[in-house]
């Protein structure tokens, strides 16, 4: 049995990505689930994944994975372009998924994951760890409190220093693009402070810069949002930048609240506040992000507990998105054929 008492989950992992350690590996062995097949293009590299980190057995496909009778969880961590042909590949074989960002190169693809999630009746949620984290939770409760007063403003910068030149990240066959792959971050954020702000927010403008050598593949995008209460809103991203920076700062008609890193609150758990009667920092853990996520998860699976996320939350954030990228000139990202 897992930590928590419940059944673990028998979890399958598409492919051999680096990220998948700390996002998938560490919470596993922690709530005691199972890592029973992993598959990847190049079968090496599977094999030794298996063998780093204790993964029951090594498939000879993603296909195969997805046909195993074992196999009851599908992680997807695969180059953006894949996340979508791969999603509906594993609803329709009837396994839950857990998508990392964005599910889908579009929001038609979305569209398509949600109806197959629809139709399987199987869980399906995009990974957007940082909503589970207590940091995340603070904010919204700073908010509900009104200590701050009425929002006014929010800003979000999700920023990192440039990846290879080779890096799928970069490819626009592969849906890359600072926004698909940090500036998500930022609009799913503030698209979660609907509550407090009126309503959701609507885009008002975007900008963004091309990548050299890559035409239509954004370096840096930044949105514009504002809310329907009359708060506003700016989603920054940049994936050739100086220095890693994930922030975010609210700001009231009493106060401000800054965290320095909302999108990995394990590495820095600051929650900066400051209003009329000084500044104060809570600190609030370094539990990993990606721990309470998969938590969540297992809950939705056994126990059928809700969940913030879900295949409509992602198709709403594709379209705003997709909406971006109109905005700017580069239009959305095109579908990726599942290979």
């Amino acid at each position: 049995m897992s930590e928590s008492g419940r059944e673990p989950l028998r979890i399958g992992i598409l492919g051999a990505a680096r990220i998948t350690e700390r996002s998938l590996v560490v919470p596993a062995r922690a709530g005691g689930h199972r890592l029973v097949a992993v598959a990847a293009r190049d079968r090496s590299r599977a094999e030794a994944f298996a063998e780093t980190h204790g993964v029951e057995r090594v498939l000879g496909s993603y296909a195969e994975l997805l046909a195993d009778p074992e196999v009851e969880v599908v992680y997807n961590p695969l180059a953006n372009g894949l996340h979508g042909p791969w999603n509906l590949a594993a609803l329709t074989a009837g396994k839950h998924v857990l998508s990392e960002k964005p599910s889908a190169s579009n929001a038609a693809e979305a569209v398509e994951v949600r109806e197959a999630a629809t139709t399987s009746g199987a869980v399906f949620m995009e990974a957007f760890h940082y909503l589970f984290h207590p940091v995340t939770r603070r904010l919204h409760e700073l908010l509900a409190s009104g200590e701050l007063g009425e929002l006014r403003h929010v800003e979000a910068m999700v920023a990192i220093p440039a990846p290879e030149a080779t890096d799928p990240r970069w490819s626009l066959p592969l849906a890359g693009g600072a926004l698909m792959d940090l500036g998500c971050y930022g609009l799913h954020a503030l698209r979660m402070l609907a509550p407090w702000a009126g309503g959701a927010p609507r885009l008002r403008s975007a900008r963004a810069g091309e990548r050299a050598g890559a035409p239509g593949v954004d370096e840096w995008l930044d949105a514009e949002l504002e809310y329907p209460g009359g708060a506003t809103g700016a989603a920054r991203c940049h994936m050739a930048y100086d220095r890693l920076e994930m922030s975010i700062r609210l700001t009231g008609g009493l106060g401000e609240v800054t965290v320095p890193n909302f999108v990995l609150p394990q590495t820095d758990d600051r929650v900066v506040i400051r209003t009329g009667d000084g500044e104060r920092t809570e600190r609030l853990g370094t539990r990993s992000s990606y721990t309470y996520q998969l938590e969540a998860f297992a809950a939705r699976v056994r126990e059928g507990a809700p969940l913030p996320l879900g295949p409509d939350d992602a198709v709403t954030t594709m379209r705003l998105i997709d909406a971006c990228y109109e905005a700017a000139g580069l239009g959305p990202r095109p579908r990726t054929t599942a290979g």
